[in-house]
């Protein structure tokens, strides 16, 4: 049985070896330990299996330019998952409970550079089309928000700029 819980100190090298495992290489470990050195790392999620840590999800912020005062938005990233627990619902697992969080601390949209079959299951829809332009050159079908509140975009738009540690990890 999968249990999700908040990350807590001494969870940070079973979270890095996760990523880096998922991804098969560093640049999401690296990017999961910088954002939580530099805070803000705003939610950080782990599914345990047996005690084990086998996945972990973050969200950190992100602002849209032109700012509307007032409006917080967050970007889910990156959600991994150990290559033995895939396909097992870790994943779904961590995403709604992340989601949950982000509702409870009062974001209104969530954006996310993800795989167009997987995200939509959570209500993801296409970014663009919203009016919402990634700073990242990213295929549109790629490029996805989820509103948390019904109408948190709406008369919003602009470009989302990730925090600098995503230019640091690309």
């Amino acid at each position: 049985m999968i249990v999700v819980r908040p990350e807590k100190p001494g969870d940070t090298d079973s979270i890095h070896h996760v990523n880096k495992q998922a991804f098969a290489r560093d640049n999401e470990a690296t990017l999961v330990d910088k954002l939580r050195s530099h805070g803000v790392l705003t939610v950080s999620l782990v599914a345990l299996q047996n005690n084990e840590i086998v996945g972990h999800i973050a969200f950190s912020p992100v602002t849209i330019e032109p700012e509307h005062s007032g409006f917080a938005a967050i970007t889910m990233a990156p959600l991994a998952v150990l290559p033995a627990y895939q396909n097992k619902g870790a994943g779904s697992q961590l995403v709604r409970a992340g989601l949950e969080e982000c509702r409870r601390l009062g974001y209104g949209l969530v954006f996310l550079v993800g795989h167009p079959d997987y995200y939509p299951r959570f209500g993801f829809i296409p970014a663009g089309p919203k009016g919402f332009k990634c700073e990242f050159e990213v295929p549109d079908n790629a490029w996805m928000v989820l509103e948390l509140r019904e109408g948190a975009s709406a008369g919003r738009q602009g470009t989302v700029r990730f925090r600098p540690e995503f230019r640091e990890a690309i």
